[in-house]
């Protein structure tokens, strides 16, 4: 039986304490009505909390600026209603002894799955959606500035608020990672540029501008990927060269963790330099940035995962893989998604050994808040 018990090692650094190093992953919801969190989302994050989470992070929830979310339901960070709700979001997990931070988000130029929900112009780089996807109009140096200025305000709100943190979604082909993409970022001005490095001036400043707001003792995750919805295969970084260029330059910012997602969290981010059981992405990042690192990745999905909690053959891809990453410092923390969606107290059976109880994911959970 694998002994789990690296998972409920608290978690210490200079800003954030936690009880435990599972993290539940930020999931889109899309049921904030009129972009106001109200008391089922509310009930929703609570019963994480009381599941024995160690740091929840919210769905994304937008910032100020027109056509910021691409679905009707999205939560709002910004207005007197919405803060409002999350203000009872917060205080729930808090009585439940829980930390949470809100996600931070811009969706950019990726269009909505509800044809009947109409947006105002859209946010992009180059008027981009992916590679030669027109979406939008190129921002005008007017509309990046107040995009940073919003996200610096939602920073102020979610400290003001009584978050633990918060996180700034710059991944999946969103807004801040549509900047970084040479896909999507065909600027000639200073927020494009041939190298990462250059097309990561746009997501620095954003970061500066949040860490100004907030002050230096509040900490800041950034979540960040290769991957993209528009391309599964998109890779930023090909060298661990260019990832440092890119990561670099946004901990210089102010990031003090960084929370690495890729679609399994077994896969080695440059087998070719350590082999096919090398570091994953949030292993690299960690290794170059030296700032602790979250791993995300089809965790605890189903019950292959859990079975070698039960003397299965133990595979890379399940808990024993994960735990001897964690073991051996690879990555600080393991984010859990959907498998938190069918079973909000996942990690308190993962940490009773009442694996019998463990539920897998049910894909009716993607509909409801329960």
């Amino acid at each position: 039986m694998t002994d789990t018990s690296v998972l409920f090692q608290p978690f210490n650094s200079p800003k954030l304490t936690l009880p435990n190093r599972i993290v539940m992953a930020p999931m889109t919801r899309n049921m904030a009505p009129e972009g106001v969190p109200a008391r089922p989302n509310a009930d929703y994050y609570r019963r994480r909390a009381e599941g024995g989470v160690g740091l929840i992070l919210s769905e994304g929830t937008v910032i100020a600026r027109p056509a910021s979310r691409n679905m009707a339901a999205i939560p709002f960070f910004h207005g007197e209603a919405p803060l409002g709700g999350w203000r009872g979001v917060i205080e729930g997990v808090h009585e439940a002894g829980g930390k949470m931070g809100p996600q931070i988000w811009h969706t950019g130029g990726v269009p909505s799955s509800d044809a009947t929900f109409e947006r105002g112009p859209l946010d992009t780089p180059s008027g981009l959606d992916a590679p030669g996807k027109p979406a939008g109009e190129p921002m005008t140096e007017e509309a990046i500035a107040d995009t940073v200025a919003a996200f610096a305000r939602a920073a102020a709100d979610a400290k003001a608020l009584g978050f633990d943190t918060f996180e700034i979604h710059g991944a999946h082909g969103y807004l801040i990672d549509q900047f970084f993409w040479s896909g999507t970022n065909l600027r000639e001005d200073r927020y494009g540029g041939a190298t990462i490095a250059e097309r990561s001036r746009f997501a620095a400043e954003i970061v500066a501008a949040m860490r100004e707001a907030v002050g230096p003792d509040y900490p800041i995750l950034l979540r960040v990927s290769q991957w993209k919805q528009q391309d599964y295969g998109a890779r930023l970084a090909e060298t661990p060269e260019a990832m440092e260029q890119w990561l670099g330059p946004l901990v210089a910012a102010g990031v003090d963790i960084l929370h690495c997602s890729q679609r399994r969290f077994w896969e080695p981010e440059f087998p070719e330099i350590d082999g096919e059981q090398g570091l994953n992405f949030a292993g690299w990042a960690k290794k170059i940035t030296g700032v602790p690192t979250i791993s995300v990745g089809s965790v605890g999905l189903n019950s292959d995962f859990i079975s070698t909690f039960q003397g299965g053959n133990a595979e890379s891809s399940g808990l024993e893989g994960l735990v001897t990453r964690m073991e051996r410092g690879e990555f600080d923390l393991i984010a859990v998604g959907r498998a938190l969606l069918s079973d909000p107290h996942w990690v308190e059976k993962v940490r009773e050994a009442r694996h019998d109880d463990i539920r897998d994911f049910d894909p009716g959970t993607l509909s409801v808040l329960a």
